[in-house]
């Protein structure tokens, strides 16, 4: 286990180590002198500034991006601003703040994005030194001008700017600074000589640390811990105070022996780690201070930049890449000299074994009798996922499994998921990838987080990879993927436009979950119309192909893509969108094109524009439809002669048409209008919008019996219909002499039994009683029914035998007052029965 321990080193309880992650793969000939360096967190990529030499004034600088291991991704010459701050965002784009306020935002691959402002007043005072930095909120930035107020915003993708309040006595540059999220707002703690203050949106509030040195006559640096929960001041008497952000609690105060202002100041402190620990840097010497007088002292051969981590400190120099941690606990204790932790005793049992000793025995026993096996495959397990190296793992992992099998009822699922997370780790952590995350850092992350950098980094195939090791859903993994690979595909201008819809739909065939409209917006967007039509092509979903076309300004394709999907409320909308952006003529021929959506479109103008409706048809030399709309507009006028205007525009088109039918019948209503019109000015009273039916009952109704006896003649009216009408007009009048007159006119079509409801309706039994004989015999057991004559009634039922009448008749019957009724219809019933 020596080779394992030969770097770590103690600082009080516990114990650092120092492990390379990458020989760096830039030729930097300089190292990092004479640039500005900044490196994303959770093993995210490096942006180098180099400032051209001396020798070569009109030189312009050189911004370059690095993977973790040195590989270059983008390298471009600077032809903006000042740069005086860089950083990364959460998402991993570079933001360049310059020197007058503009944020210039770059991806991956240094091509340009966006940028904005910091304000207006920089473009005079100019940014003196800005900081970038992360909270809940998202990526802010926070500067201070040439007027030596600080400006905030605490989230880039929503700029809202926050110029804090002044800062009493300050007239130059603070001689450090840093900002703070804390209780979900973000703040700056500055140092103004040994004065403390933390600013916030609404005041500047002067503090002072808990127990603090009074040696101490300026505070140099300061730094926040990752997570904002913790703040280390250096002093210029060489001390460093340890303790909360909110200065209350004190946790050491360490004497550094170093009076010079180290270059930067870092924390180093495992989530769970009971021991709080700063790295402090100088020019070619990095110092580990803690709760402790002892220190860690480690020479550095080149100039170098800390990036501090969730649960580490990153070391970056011109030819080295580094990890300096505090050691696990778990790994301490398997690997410490001596130790009779029960994994140590496992990984040795294991060693043993493989080298077929009596040992191996000897060891598993001793573990037994603790009853801690089942611990010591835990430990192992646990200690394989804080190890960089892949053979320490397999060492480890090994030992584990060597120890389950002595084990009857052991849970697999922290040796798997362990195994799965270190596959995926070590592929990240490639040198070819770059991506050197910590076990901690990856749950942090979340695998969806490390899919999505992968993607962004255009690493498909190792992201597809993961996703199906790891399982993942595919709308979630595979397809999210390959959806990103077809966006980037449809900018590449090089290829052709067949050969990259070609290749898309190959690659992503039906897989579940891609949007081949969302493709083809991407590639609209990249001025690639014909691409994205072809793209479309590939889409099942009409719905989603109608929007982009109608976006594009492909129309007629859009209508009939429409039309094939058999969606009305689709066509309905391309219709609409037509209507608005064609002129008059153009839209009518367009759709004339078109028969079903024409079609749809008239149902619409039938209910909402009638006017356009006649258009069309005037258009189409459609006579009979226009006679059918000249009909249709005569029943919603209110004056006769409008309607009977109508009515002869209506004709006129029926006889274009040929349609003899139609115009005759049209012919015939306008007769009904003059008849009416003539009503009107004999009776002075408006019967506009009258039917047949209605005229002839109003006139029954008003007595005029012989106008209506000529309109019956004349229109041919049904004579069950006239019947009926001049019946219920004589009822309603209550003439009942006339109805009797009526009745004996001519044989009635309708026969009596309506007469003797009719009278029965409006309470006239006397009436009723006079029709009841002329019923005929199958209707007059119901006539009888119908005056309340069941005497009548049981006779007629008798004399007909039929048992359906004699049941109507007893159903009327009650049991106690027509009981010599009910005998005789049962009677009849039985002796009907028995023949």
């Amino acid at each position: 286990m020596a080779f394992v321990t030969a770097s770590w080193n103690p600082l009080g309880e516990a114990f650092y180590r120092k492990i390379e992650l990458y020989e760096m793969g830039w030729n930097l000939r300089e190292g990092l002198r004479n640039c500005q360096i900044a490196a994303a967190p959770y093993g995210g990529p490096i942006a180098l500034l180099k400032e051209p030499q001396r020798s070569s004034p009109s030189a312009r600088p050189q911004l370059e991006i690095y993977t973790s291991s040195g590989s270059p991704m983008a390298s471009f010459m600077w032809k903006s601003g000042v740069v005086k701050q860089l950083g990364w965002t959460i998402s991993d784009d570079l933001l360049c703040v310059q020197e007058d306020g503009t944020v210039l935002v770059y991806d991956l691959f240094g091509s340009f994005k966006r940028h904005f402002s910091m304000g207006n007043e920089l473009v005079q005072s100019h940014v003196l030194e800005a900081k970038i930095f992360h909270s809940p909120y998202g990526t802010g930035i926070a500067v201070l001008s040439g007027a030596y107020r600080f400006i905030l915003a605490t989230n880039i993708e929503d700029i809202k700017l926050r110029r804090l309040p002044e800062v009493p006595g300050l007239q130059g540059v603070p001689s450090c600074w840093t900002v703070l999220s804390q209780d979900r707002q973000t703040k700056v703690l500055l140092a103004n000589g040994s004065d403390l203050y933390i600013l916030d949106n609404t005041a500047c509030t002067p503090v002072s640390p808990s127990g603090f040195s009074s040696q101490a006559t300026n505070i140099i640096q300061v730094a926040g811990s990752f997570s904002y929960k913790y703040l280390a001041l250096f002093t210029d008497s060489g001390h460093v105070w340890m303790g909360s952000a909110n200065l209350k609690e004190k946790l050491c105060e360490v004497d550094t022996k170093m009076r010079t202002p180290p270059s930067q100041m870092a924390w180093c402190w495992r989530p769970k780690s009971q021991q709080p620990s700063v790295v402090i840097m100088w020019e070619k010497y990095l110092l580990v201070v803690g709760p402790c007088k002892d220190t860690i002292q480690y020479n550095l051969d080149n100039e170098s930049v800390l990036v501090p981590e969730l649960d580490s400190v990153r070391i970056i120099s011109g030819t080295h890449h580094e990890l300096l941690q505090e050691v696990p606990a778990v790994s301490e204790e398997i690997f410490k000299i001596a130790s009779m932790a029960p994994g140590a005793l496992l990984l040795e049992a294991h060693k043993e074994y493989e080298k077929e000793s009596q040992k191996a025995d000897e060891y598993l026993r001793e573990i037994k009798e603790q009853d801690r096996l089942g611990d010591a495959v835990k430990q192992c397990v646990e200690a394989a996922g804080y190890e960089h190296e892949p053979e320490t793992q397999k060492m480890l992992l090994r030992a584990a499994s060597f120890g389950k099998c002595f084990l009857s009822n052991f849970r697999p699922e922290q040796f798997v998921c362990t195994c799965r997370d270190l596959r995926v780790l070590n592929a990240v952590r490639d040198y070819t990838v770059g991506i050197p995350l910590t076990l901690q850092q990856y749950k942090q992350m979340t695998v969806q987080v490390l899919i999505d950098r992968l993607v962004y980094r255009k690493l498909y195939p190792l992201a597809i990879e993961i996703c199906r090791y790891l399982k993942i859903p595919e709308y979630q993994g595979v397809s999210r993927v390959l959806k990103h690979w077809a966006c980037c595909k449809v900018q590449q201008k090089e290829e052709a436009d067949e050969v990259i819809a070609r290749m898309v739909s190959l690659k992503l065939g039906e897989t579940a979950g891609i949007s081949y409209s969302d493709i083809a917006a991407r590639a609209y967007e990249c001025g690639r119309t014909e691409l994205a039509i072809k793209l479309l092509e590939f889409e099942p979903r009409s719905g989603e192909q109608v929007p982009l076309l109608l976006k594009m300004k492909r129309s007629q394709l859009a209508l009939s893509k429409a039309i094939e999907s058999g969606d009305t409320d689709l066509v309905y909308t391309v219709v609409t969108y037509l209507k608005n952006e064609m002129n008059r003529g153009d839209f009518f021929m367009t759709l004339r094109n078109q028969p079903i959506a024409l079609s749809l479109y008239r149902q619409f103008c039938k209910h909402q524009e009638q006017d356009t409706l006649k258009d069309l048809f005037n258009q189409d030399d459609d006579h009979q439809e226009l006679g059918n709309f000249y009909v249709r507009a005569s029943y919603q006028e209110g004056r006769l002669d409008t309607r009977m205007s109508c009515l002869q525009n209506a004709m006129d088109e029926y006889n274009k048409a040929k349609n003899e039918f139609n115009a005759k019948a049209t012919e015939e209503e306008m007769r009904l209008l003059r008849f009416q019109r003539r009503l009107e000015e004999e009776k002075g009273e408006r019967m506009v919008g009258c039917s047949l039916q209605d005229t002839l009952h109003c006139l029954l109704i008003v007595g005029l019996h012989k106008q209506a006896e000529q309109l019956y003649k004349d229109f041919r009216v049904p004579d069950k219909r006239y019947w009926w009408l001049k019946l219920n007009a004589l009822a309603e009048k209550e003439d009942w002499e006339e109805m009797e007159k009526f009745s004996k006119t001519k044989k009635s079509p309708i026969g009596y039994l309506p007469f003797v409801d009719v009278c029965m309706k409006h309470h006239n039994k006397y009436e009723a009683r006079k029709y009841v004989s002329k019923v005929t015999p199958e209707q007059k057991v119901k006539a009888h029914i119908a005056v309340g004559d069941l005497e009548g009634a049981a006779d007629a039922a008798i004399e007909r035998r039929n048992e359906g009448e004699i049941s109507l008749v007893l159903s009327h019957c009650s049991a106690t007052t027509d009981r010599t009724i009910v005998d005789r219809l049962n009677r009849t019933r039985a002796t009907a029965g028995k023949k």
